[in-house]
């Protein structure tokens, strides 16, 4: 499968928040963002 690329401009406390996310779950940053938006996606749709 191949990603898309995208640049994302985010405020450094929030990089930072998702950061030590990423590190509590073995995940990199770029995956953990996936991650959130997925499940974000994924509860708005109610599913």
């Amino acid at each position: 499968m191949t990603k898309k690329k995208i640049l994302l401009r985010i405020d450094p406390a929030l990089h930072e928040v998702i950061r030590r996310m990423s590190e509590a779950e073995m995940r990199s940053v770029n995956g953990q963002i996936e991650f959130l938006l997925k499940k974000a996606i994924i509860e708005q749709r109610g599913e």
